[in-house]
Parts: structure tokens; sequence; C-alpha cells
């Protein structure tokens, strides 16, 4: 107790040296030094160190290659790595390459036409208005120099993907407006194209690739008044029926891709096919009717199709629709003129201007000519007549399955409450009451069979 005072109250000091302990374990321990970090001064530098032998045993360290990295490694070490990095460099260049070709093969393309477009529409391509001459004279200068731009090519084409590329032009007597789609090879992609190459020999249901333009020109047809305002200057005029022709359909095609084309569209289906003596042999016409071949086949167009030669695939003028009609609804005409086709390799469209100026104008003999006979006409419209029939009876016949599906199900339902509201006794007398009536149904359908 009083050793416990003399702590609590420092009676007693600590005594200054350890009292040593009895554990023999730590005995090697006891005396040792505490330790202390080593001078760098004891590491020899590059210059001093005589060698491995002659190194001291003790605190200091050697210097070797791990301590720099150049030396620690070689080339030979990174063969794997290069080998990837050598391939991504080659993807990379290949799509940088195929995508640059792509875009100079589409430059190309609106550089031929755009003459052409720029001198038919108001408005080509999606940079805007082009400024008339008044506008030019009234603005001036900076007027003038602003209208630079709509001749760039990224103002008159747009990139929708690397190997699709489209343009737009609208402002023009008889025509609403027209969509220009160019389809060109996957040039930044090699392996796929050659797979499509190669998957196109043995399956017929994949072609193979090809590069090639798509026009699509939309004829007003008398409907001018839906996209102006009636209160813009002119509108009025708009409203008389000028822009209208009778709808048929017509086309010139490549006996190549005619079978193709047969089995593709609805539209070309239903007309018969018939060479002419004044076309090439490679080109046939399609058609409702020989009085419209007769009209439409003018020397203005056999010029251009001998011009464009194999690579013209085909000129369609239709109204109806691409895809087999489903409905009622996919009947009603929608006039429509297409062509099509393959882009040169050279680069010159010099040849495929022509027809391309040919698909612009046709419109404007369309609404000035292209109204036919009553005979013609009646030919024309007992053809989409059929086809309507076909879906009336076909809407008629699903009608009447849903009714009779729906009296099955209220039938169904009668039944069901009336075997709920009986015993178990009447329900087994009416259960087999139900059985003898269908027994009596079969036997007298298989003797009405025999």
């Amino acid at each position: 107790m009083a050793a416990l005072l003399n702590n609590l109250f420092g009676g007693s000091k600590p005594s200054a040296s350890p009292v040593p302990s009895a554990d023999s374990d730590f005995a090697d321990f006891a005396g040792a030094p505490d330790p202390s970090p080593a001078s760098f001064s004891a590491i020899p530098t590059a210059a001093s160190f005589p060698g491995a032998g002659a190194f001291p045993t003790g605190a200091a360290v050697p210097y070797t290659k791990w301590y720099n990295i150049h030396e620690r490694y070689a080339l030979s070490d990174f063969k794997q790595e290069g080998i990837i990095l050598g391939f991504i460099v080659v993807i990379i260049t290949v799509h940088l390459f195929g995508s640059s070709a792509n875009r100079k093969k589409a430059k190309s393309w609106i550089d031929a036409h755009a003459t052409t477009l720029k001198k038919e529409f108001a408005l080509v391509g999606f940079g805007g208005r082009a400024p008339s001459p008044d506008d030019v004279e009234d603005a001036g200068l900076a007027k003038s120099l602003a209208s630079v731009n709509l001749d760039r090519p990224e103002e008159l084409l747009k990139e929708k993907s690397l190997q699709q590329y489209a343009t737009y032009a609208t402002g023009r007597t008889n025509v609403a407006f027209l969509d220009v789609s160019i389809s060109l090879y996957k040039r930044y992609s090699p392996l796929t194209l050659i797979a499509e190459f190669v998957l196109s020999l043995f399956f017929e249901s994949m072609p193979a690739p090809v590069e090639r333009v798509e026009a699509t020109l939309y004829p007003f047809d008398g409907r001018e008044s839906l996209t102006v305002p009636g209160q813009l200057p002119g509108a009025q005029e708009l409203r008389k029926d000028k822009s209208g022709y009778d709808g048929f359909v017509w086309a010139v095609v490549n006996k190549e891709t005619m079978k193709q084309l047969r089995d593709d569209r609805y539209d070309v289906s239903i007309t018969s096919t018939k060479d002419s003596p004044k076309l090439p042999n490679w080109v046939t016409i399609m058609s409702e009717s020989a009085e419209i071949t007769d009209f439409l086949l003018t020397p203005e167009l056999i010029k251009a199709v001998e011009s464009a030669g194999d690579l013209l695939e085909h000129l369609i003028i239709t109204d109806q629709p691409i895809d087999q009609p489903l409905k009622l609804d996919d009947t009603v005409p929608k006039k429509r003129i297409h062509l099509s086709y393959r882009i040169p390799s050279s680069g010159d469209y010099s040849k495929l201007l022509p027809i391309f100026e040919y698909f612009i104008r046709v419109t404007d003999i369309l609404v000035q000519s292209a109204h036919f006979r009553p005979e013609v006409l009646r030919k024309v419209k007992a053809t989409r007549d059929e086809q309507i029939k076909k879906l009336q009876k076909a809407d008629e016949d699903e009608k009447a399955e849903e009714r009779q599906v729906e009296r099955e199900k209220a039938k169904k339902m009668k039944r069901d409450l009336e075997l709920k509201g009986l015993d178990a006794k009447a329900q087994k007398k009416y259960l087999e009451k139900e059985k003898e009536r269908e027994m009596k149904k079969m036997q007298k359908k298989q003797t009405q069979r025999g």
C-alpha cells in the first residue's frame, strides 16, 4: 500500500538504467545499437565503381542497369505490342483513305450535276436559298459574297454515312421536290466489302455491292395549294389545277436488272414487257399501254438512253406504291418518277447528264400532254380496280372472321353462365345433350361429304 501511494504522489524516482529482462530469447538484441539511415556518399558512382569483386560487403548498394529503363529493356521485348500497333495503324490508314475516296467520288458527282440542279431548281442542297440577281443588286457586294458559300460541296451534299450521301432540291414548276441518294462502296472496310462480294456469288438474295445514284422526283400533281399558304402572292394561281396528269406506270429498264426489279417492286410488276426497235437491245419497255409508250418514247429520251449506255438501270414513271398494298389506304395513287444509274468508274458523267436532265424535265411533258383517251385510262384503271377488289375481299374476310370469333366468345360465355346456374345432376344432363348434338353434326357432315 505504501509503494502505491509513493507512485501516485511521486514519492519514488524511476531507475535510470533499464531492468534487465529475464527472457533469454532476446539476449542477442539487448546490446544492438539503434538503426541509422545510410549515407549516400557510401554508394559509389558509375565512374568510381570498381566492380562487383572489389565492392565491400556492408550497407552500400551497387549501381545496376535496373536504374534506367532504356538499359532494362530492348526493342525485341515489344514485338507483340509492335505487331498490334502496326495493325491499328493499317486499319486507321485504310479507314481514312477509304472515307476520303468516297468523299471525293460524291464531290465529283455534285460538281458534275450542280449546274443542272441550280438551273432547274431555286434551292439546291442544305445551305439555304440562293440569292437572285435582284437580291444581289439590292444588298450589294456583301450579299453576293455570302452566296459563294452555296457553291461549296458540303452545303450541297449531306453525308448520311461513310458510303451514303444525299442531296435535295425544290422550287420548280410542276415539281414539289427532288431527293437524290448516292451509294458507294465500303472502301473504309475492305474486309466487309470482300465478304459482300463473296456472299453474292452464293446467295441470290444478297446482290453484289454496286455504286449507284438513285433519284426520286415528286410532282405536285395539282396539289400546290396544299404546300403554299393562301395569303402569299401568287397563291390564287396555284389553286388552279395546272400540274395534274393521268396516272400510269411506265418504265425503261436495263434487262440485267429487270427480273429483280419486277420481284422487288409492285408497281412495275403490274406492267407488261415489250422490246422496242427504237431502243438499244440491252433495255426494254415496261408499260400498261402501247399508247403510253408511243407518247413517252421521244427522240430526246432515245438519245439520252443511248448516251447513258448500260450504266442506266431504270427510269420509272409511276403512281403506284413500291411495296405490295396490304390495305385500301395503300392503293391511293402517289405519283413519283424514279431514276437509277451506276456510277462510272472513270468519274466522267458527261454521258449521264442527258438522262438526268430528261428525268427532271419529264414532268413538264407529262403536265402538258399526258392526258390519254378514256379507253386507255379504262385499261389502266382495270388493273388497279382488280387489286382494290382483292384487298376489299381480304378486308371483308378478316372482318367476318372477327365477327365469328366474337359470336363464339359470346356463345361460350352464355353456356358457362347456364352451367353455373344448374346443380350437378342438371349439369351432367346438359353436357350429355351437348355431346349428342355435336355427334349429330359430325354425322351430318360425313353424310354430305359421302
